[in-house]
């Protein structure tokens, strides 16, 4: 390194240094070479007092910082120094001076020195990290200084002979190469008996992970996480080491990997470290910041509860946790909430909110939900999520109603996740009674509710809609998982009329629509439907009323599907109502088709998109078991005079062709051993016919696109007498009315084609039954395309015959307009020739006598008024 001196000259003189300057420079670089010398030669080794002295002189000179050219022999000269600190004490001093000038940022000569000496640094800041090693506290408490204040991002003013520092940026890029933090974080272990300059180290690392995700990747490579969890409740009066161990951890959170970070604190050491630091502060904390750090290890709990493998339960953190979410709504004698007290501050509610949280978390682990059983968390959500008039005493200190009104809402958003793996608990507090008096309480109208300004509490601002929101989502929840002593519960207690109640209240407030008020109206309909479902009674309870609103989320405008606030998943609703509530029960089948239903289903059907086609379908199949609505659907009229039939052999046209069934461009069928196959059928047979266990494709066919659908009601419609039909229509009509026998013969075509890719060979009677089926289904299928052509025959016929009319009429127009220009032309020149006129006179008079007569002169003729006259 000491060869390269020569090539600063030239910038030294640049900047207009003296040659004195100068030599003061070459007498430093010849200075450090004969330290080297001095402090290597055996010969030497016995001058410890000249060695500290040329030392103090190499520090003196360099009190400004090192060189970036001299970087290497420094710390040749540094680990030689700390190789003497073991046997001779006397050198500590002279390291901590050069490594408090370390911390000093390097300077450079020239721009190009940052990247010509880049490795070099980085292989000193390395040594630096290396060298905790040191049993000394002065110098493991000086590398951290020097660390902190070379990474920092102060800015130096650069010198005035010729040397400026190097640039923060450069700092920060050279340390996180250097792997130093890593190091760092291994040199943790040797810290057990000196607390302050574990704290320094602490601190240290704290610097490193605030904002580089290198180091971070560097300290979890280290296991940062767990070694600095391991220590983090240990005895400090300071309380600096639980801060800055929670500060680093938060620090690997955001800028690291998260799922390492809590999979390295996923054991029962750094649980149960977590634990009791949150004990501590919880217990015996009673400084504001002591309240911040508490919610903070709750944070990182409820984060390491996310892990399943994490041994919560072990460790007993489950079991206190329980007493915390339920005080103080339940009493215990238990000791560590006999004497808990909170301040009902903003950090306790936050706590309280983070309890909630954590509870919905451990929801997944079965082992966690007996324990809440035993804790009876379902009776304090259950009081959690009164009112807040009924809930806040007087004389006693509580929550705010602000405070109460949004740990109401997360209990709720708590319960929706609780409900359905805790049904036992659910039905014993008597959840359905409660939920459904809070339902009516937010349809009164008073002026209470809609205060907070939480997350859960968004959409209901000056109003209680977002307590009905979350009401009807625990709801919605609970009757998700089929119960049926629940789902008889809620129908003993009026729930079905109640949630119509809410429907028409929506009803009645359409200036109010927002995605909010779409969701709820979902919810509703969804449990009604869940209740209704395959029971006569309820369905008979769900009556009139609930057919009035089912017509009128029917008659919504079709433009309203894309809006975008969610009417499209509100009209699925409502068809899935209609089909559960109303299909099957003749009194409110009548009361539908009587309020024009069918008409409205109708419409829907022709202006929705094909992914809404499959339920509006199967709703009018169940419907078509009425005569009332069949006849309904028969005189049913739609855009341009559209007859029902007509819509259904349109969307059955339109089925086929993206289904790629091969048909001519008149609709006749082209392939008479696979009249209705079609081409995403036959790349699904082809895929899974590797599996025995697959269904067939032909019966997989069925339910995966509109023509059996069709075909069934057409049955109900009938195949003769439909009005309104093209030629068009009737070919299609033909293939809809042997749709059955073409789907027997495609079954019975894949039977065969599966026996023989098995080698398998059915019995003679099998065999010819096979192909007795087959040949009807041919046959059918020959038959079905020779009524197609005549029909297309006929049609043809038709057209030639009104096209030898239409041309007919032409030639009558165009002789009728011949004779009438010549009767123009006539009358012109009798009024224009006077010879003319006369002897026009005259053939009148003959053929009026039947004698010609000689026209006299005088005789004259008054012309026609119109040529008619002529």
């Amino acid at each position: 390194m000491l060869s390269s001196a020569p090539h600063s000259s030239g910038f030294i003189h640049k900047h207009g240094l003296s040659d004195r300057k100068l030599q003061s420079e070459a007498v430093r670089f010849s200075e450090l070479s004969r330290v080297l010398q001095l402090l290597q030669d055996p010969l030497s080794s016995s001058l410890k007092e000249r060695q500290i002295f040329i030392l103090k002189k190499v520090v003196k000179r360099c009190q400004r910082g090192f060189l970036l050219r001299d970087l290497a022999d420094i710390f040749k000269i540094v680990n030689l120094c700390a190789e003497r600190v073991s046997d001779h004490p006397e050198y500590a001093r002279i390291l901590c001076d050069l490594l408090q000038i370390c911390g000093l940022p390097f300077l450079k000569e020239k721009s190009s020195d940052e990247m010509n000496y880049a490795a070099v640094v980085t292989d000193c800041v390395s040594q630096m990290g290396f060298l905790m090693r040191i049993p000394v506290p002065e110098v493991r408490h000086q590398i951290c200084s020097s660390v902190i204040a070379f990474y920092s991002r102060d800015k130096h003013k650069p010198s005035f002979d010729g040397v400026c520092p190097t640039r923060p940026e450069y700092r920060s890029l050279m340390v996180e190469r250097s792997g130093l933090a890593e190091t760092l974080v291994m040199s943790l272990a040797l810290m057990e008996e000196q607390l302050p300059v574990k704290l320094r180290l602490l601190q240290t690392l704290q610097i490193l992970s605030r904002t580089s995700e290198v180091n971070c990747n560097l300290m979890l490579r280290a296991q940062a996480a767990q070694k600095i969890c391991f220590h983090m409740s240990e005895g400090d009066p300071s309380g600096q080491l639980l801060f800055r161990s929670s500060e680093i951890l938060w620090n690997l959170l955001e800028n690291g990997s998260r799922e390492e970070v809590t999979t390295q604190l996923s054991n029962t050491d750094c649980i149960a470290s977590l634990k009791d630091a949150f004990l501590h502060l919880l217990l015996n904390g009673f400084r504001h910041y002591d309240r911040q750090l508490r919610n903070d290890l709750l944070v990182l709990l409820s984060l390491i509860a996310e892990n399943p493998g994490a041994p919560l339960i072990e460790s007993g953190f489950v079991k206190n946790l329980t007493l915390f979410v339920t005080f103080p709504e339940l009493k215990s004698h238990n000791p560590l909430v006999r004497n808990l007290k909170l301040s009902f501050n903003h950090e306790d509610f936050e706590m309280k909110k983070l309890l909630l949280n954590i509870i919905v978390v451990l929801s997944k682990d079965l082992a966690a939900l007996q324990v809440f059983k035993e804790g009876r968390v379902m009776l304090a959500l259950m009081l959690l999520i009164k009112p807040s008039s009924s809930a806040v005493r007087s004389g006693r200190r509580s929550w705010t109603s602000v405070q109460q009104e949004e740990l109401q809402l997360q209990a709720l958003s708590a319960l929706s996740t609780l409900a359905p793996v805790m049904l036992d608990d659910y039905m014993t507090c008597q959840a359905n009674t409660c939920l459904l008096l809070l339902l009516d309480w937010c349809l009164q109208d008073d002026s209470s509710g809609g205060r907070g300004h939480g997350f859960h509490g968004s959409g209901g601002r000056g109003g209680k809609k977002a307590q009905m929101r979350y009401c009807v989502r625990v709801l919605r929840s609970a009757v998700s998982v089929e119960n049926e002593p629940l789902q008889q519960d809620l129908c003993d207690q009026g729930a079905i009329g109640q949630l119509l109640g809410v429907l028409r209240w929506f009803m009645g407030r359409p200036e109010d629509e927002d995605a909010v008020s779409l969701e709820i109206q979902v919810d509703c309909q969804f449990i009604l439907s869940v209740l209704c479902e395959g029971d006569m009674h309820r369905k008979e309870l769900f009556g009139s009323d609930g057919v009035e609103m089912l017509i009128h989320y029917l008659s919504l405008d079709a433009a309203l599907v894309f809006s975008g606030l969610g009417h499209n998943k509100l009209l699925l609703s409502t068809v899935d109502c209609l089909w559960s509530c109303v299909v099957g029960c003749f009194v409110t089948e009548d009361s539908l088709v009587a309020a024009g239903g069918v008409d409205l289903l109708l419409q829907l059907l022709e202006r929705s998109p094909r992914r809404m086609l499959t339920p509006l379908m199967a709703v009018l199949l169940e419907l078509c078991e009425n005569p009332q609505a069949v006849v309904q659907l028969l005189h049913w009229s739609g855009e341009r005079d559209t007859t029902a039939p007509q819509l259904l052999l349109h969307i059955w046209r339109t089925d086929e062709e993206q289904m790629g069934v091969t048909r001519d461009p008149h609709g006749v069928i082209t392939d008479v051993k696979r009249p209705i196959v079609s081409r995403h059928q036959d790349q699904s047979s082809s895929s899974s016919s590797s599996s025995s266990h697959d269904v067939s494709a032909a019966v997989r066919d069925v339910s995966g696109n509109l023509r059996a659908n069709i075909y069934c009601i057409f049955c109900k419609l009938g195949f003769e007498g439909l009005s309104g039909l093209s030629s068009e229509d009737h070919v299609t009509l033909h293939i809809i009315h042997r749709y059955l026998d073409f789907k027997v013969a495609e079954v019975v075509q894949e039977i065969s084609t599966e026996l023989s890719d098995e080698g398998a060979a059915p019995v003679p009677s099998d065999e010819a039954a096979l192909k007795s089926i087959l040949q009807v289904g041919e046959a059918t299928a020959e038959s079905v395309r020779s009524l197609q052509q005549s029909i297309l025959g006929r049609q043809q016929q038709e057209e030639l015959q009104e096209e030898q009319r239409l041309y007919k009429e032409i030639r009558f127009t165009h002789k009728q307009r011949e004779i009438a220009a010549e009767a123009w032309r006539s009358y012109v020149a009798r009024t224009s020739n006077y010879s003319v006129l006369k002897a026009f006179r005259r053939l009148q008079e003959e053929q009026s006598t039947g004698e010609p007569d000689a026209p006299s002169d005088n005789e004259t003729q008054e012309p026609p008024n119109t040529i008619s006259d002529q």
